[in-house]
Protein backbone atom coordinates (compact mmCIF):
# COMPACT_ATOMS: atom_id res chain seq x y z
CA UNK A 1 0.00 0.00 0.00
CA UNK A 2 1.14 3.60 -0.44
CA UNK A 3 2.75 5.28 2.33
CA UNK A 4 0.11 7.85 2.52
CA UNK A 5 -2.64 5.38 3.36
CA UNK A 6 -0.15 3.32 5.90
CA UNK A 7 0.49 6.82 7.66
CA UNK A 8 -3.52 7.71 7.72
CA UNK A 9 -3.92 4.16 9.35
CA UNK A 10 -1.34 4.67 11.60
CA UNK A 11 -2.67 7.97 12.52
CA UNK A 12 -6.38 6.58 12.78
CA UNK A 13 -4.89 3.80 15.21
CA UNK A 14 -3.38 6.20 17.40
CA UNK A 15 -6.41 8.61 17.53
CA UNK A 16 -8.50 5.77 18.82
CA UNK A 17 -6.37 4.91 21.81
CA UNK A 18 -6.82 8.68 22.52
CA UNK A 19 -10.66 7.84 22.30
CA UNK A 20 -11.08 10.01 19.30
CA UNK A 21 -13.20 8.01 17.66
CA UNK A 22 -15.25 10.16 15.36
CA UNK A 23 -11.80 11.89 14.28
CA UNK A 24 -10.23 8.15 13.85
CA UNK A 25 -13.03 6.75 11.69
CA UNK A 26 -13.26 9.65 9.49
CA UNK A 27 -9.22 9.38 8.95
CA UNK A 28 -9.61 5.86 8.40
CA UNK A 29 -12.39 5.96 5.76
CA UNK A 30 -10.83 8.53 3.92
CA UNK A 31 -7.43 6.56 3.81
CA UNK A 32 -9.53 3.20 2.30
CA UNK A 33 -11.36 5.07 0.57
CA UNK A 34 -8.33 6.58 -1.42
CA UNK A 35 -6.82 2.60 -2.08
CA UNK A 36 -7.00 0.89 -5.15
CA UNK A 37 -8.57 -2.34 -5.62
CA UNK A 38 -5.15 -3.82 -5.85
CA UNK A 39 -4.43 -2.08 -2.37
CA UNK A 40 -7.62 -3.37 -0.43
CA UNK A 41 -6.39 -6.83 0.56
CA UNK A 42 -3.52 -5.69 1.75
CA UNK A 43 -4.85 -3.18 3.83
CA UNK A 44 -7.43 -5.77 5.43
CA UNK A 45 -4.16 -7.81 6.04
CA UNK A 46 -2.39 -4.55 7.72
CA UNK A 47 -5.79 -3.92 9.95
CA UNK A 48 -5.95 -7.48 11.31
CA UNK A 49 -2.24 -7.21 11.97
CA UNK A 50 -2.15 -4.05 14.02
CA UNK A 51 -5.37 -5.03 15.80
CA UNK A 52 -3.83 -4.06 18.89
CA UNK A 53 -2.73 -0.31 17.58
CA UNK A 54 -6.34 0.13 17.84
CA UNK A 55 -7.40 -1.20 21.42
CA UNK A 56 -3.73 -0.28 22.91
CA UNK A 57 -3.91 -3.72 24.12
CA UNK A 58 -1.19 -6.59 23.16
CA UNK A 59 -3.20 -8.67 20.92
CA UNK A 60 -0.93 -12.13 22.04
Amino acid sequence: MRPAIRSALEYAAELTRRNRLVEALAVGEAAINQATDDEQPEIRQWLADHIDDFTGKDAH
